[in-house]
């Protein structure tokens, strides 16, 4: 969160800034395998978490598709 606005994948020199910073981290099946969220500065709802774990599940899903294409697509032949 920064400046009160859920974000996603920050730059370092915004990272620094962040009100709260959070760790996801998700199976393709949307299962959890880590949440861990810090409040930088002061406490943060359950509005909030709501809304940065809805922007982790989106950031992580894109993720996950560009895996599963990239997955798809034969390797380039050598030689």
């Amino acid at each position: 969160i920064i400046d009160g606005e859920p974000r996603l994948d920050l730059p370092y020199v915004e990272d620094v800034k962040a009100e709260v910073d959070m760790n996801v981290v998700m199976l393709g099946s949307g299962s959890f395998i880590e949440v861990q969220g810090t409040a930088e500065g002061a406490p943060y709802s359950r509005t909030e978490l709501d809304a940065l774990l809805a922007l982790a599940e989106k950031g992580i899903a894109e993720i996950i598709e560009v895996q599963r294409a990239l997955l798809q697509t034969p390797p380039a032949r050598r030689g």
